[in-house]
């Protein structure tokens, strides 16, 4: 036997026992605390940006849905409803009639002029966070 190959093999075999010992415990609590760094960069980065992409969904939705009620009123000449729009099909009932924290759309008219408002991310109406679409309304909602 040759005193050469013995000792590379047991070099071999330790560094095998080595590697196959697997992960500590604190590599894997280091490796989650990691992860829940980035997760949480993230979600700060992340979060203002989608509030602000639901006040433009509830601007838009808001417009479209005013410009529906105006060719409604004009072929009709009555104020419409949310529900009269979508019994009179002129507005999908699996559209965009919701705003996007589920509160309602309101229509009201004041002779020619057709404002469409939502309760906004409070859900409250009559607040500072509304969004209010229309001629003579200006488009209020806080970012």
């Amino acid at each position: 036997m040759n005193p050469k190959n013995d000792a590379l093999l047991a070099r071999l075999r330790h560094a095998r026992r080595r590697i196959s010992r697997g992960v500590t415990l604190v590599e894997v609590l280091i490796v989650v605390a990691i992860m829940a760094l980035i997760a949480g960069g993230v979600s700060f980065l992340v979060l203002p940006r989608y509030r602000e992409a639901q006040v433009k969904t509830a601007k838009t939705n808001a417009r479209n849905i005013r410009n529906v009620a105006t060719q409604h009123m004009a072929m009709k000449s009555d104020c419409p409803t949310i529900a009269t729009l979508i019994a009179d099909k002129e507005l999908d009932s699996a559209g965009d009639t919701k705003d996007p924290w589920g509160g309602e759309y309101t229509i009201k008219c004041d002779g020619d002029d057709i404002t469409v408002s939502c309760p906004g991310p409070d859900k409250k109406d009559s607040t500072q966070d509304d969004i209010t679409v229309g001629a003579n309304a200006a488009t209020t909602a806080a970012p």
